[in-house]
């Protein structure tokens, strides 16, 4: 038990030195330009007018089940994010970590809500796996770009300073796996 209890503390030890390399020490304009404003949900409005266009045009027969799924798929992986998980765990955000307060770069507004998974991450990555599974014979070329653009996101609340590197690893893997599980149930109903 001490162990498993000396493991976690250098995990987070370790979560906090890479937060603190991403945030401050890979700080420069560029990313500034970026990744700041890619992590805004309402930058992708116009993508997910697309995706929705995209599949009312060419998923004739099953669209309603994709649209059905799909908001299951964010319905499920925000609400075990938000509400499930991180009101259960309540790690404090990097941006409000007294410990860190002389070190985080701000480049967000920081939130008062819990750090522990981030649903950025969960979100996306639900959303990116479901579209890579459920649009691959449509958009075979860009599954691995939809994947990229959800690990952009992902990284950008690193950068951003409000979340920590485990906070984006789990939420990223909780995406993924939610992703998985619709995307798998409706493509064998279209099968």
């Amino acid at each position: 038990m001490v162990d498993l209890f000396i493991w976690s503390i250098d995990v987070i030890k370790y979560d906090m030195q890479l937060f603190e390399f991403i945030n401050s020490g890979l700080s420069n304009p560029v990313f500034d330009y970026i990744l700041t404003p890619a992590r805004n949900k309402y930058i992708w409005i116009p993508f997910y007018i697309f995706i929705l266009a995209f599949v009312g045009f060419n998923y004739k027969e099953n669209r309603l089940y994709f649209y059905l799924f799909a908001a299951l798929t964010v319905i499920c992986s925000d609400q075990l994010s938000s509400n499930l998980i991180k009101k259960t765990v309540k790690r404090v955000r990097p941006c409000n970590e007294i410990q860190l307060e002389n070190v985080v770069i701000e480049r967000v507004h920081c939130s008062t809500g819990y750090s522990f998974t981030s649903s950025h991450a969960t979100n996306h990555f639900a959303v990116a796996t479901f579209l890579f599974i459920s649009l691959s014979r449509y958009l075979f070329m860009f599954r691995w770009p939809i994947l990229a653009w959800a690990g952009v996101i992902a990284f950008a609340q690193i950068y951003v300073g409000v979340h920590y590197p485990i906070d984006i690893l789990c939420g990223t893997i909780l995406g993924i796996a939610i992703g998985y599980i619709f995307g798998t149930i409706l493509d064998s109903i279209n099968s």
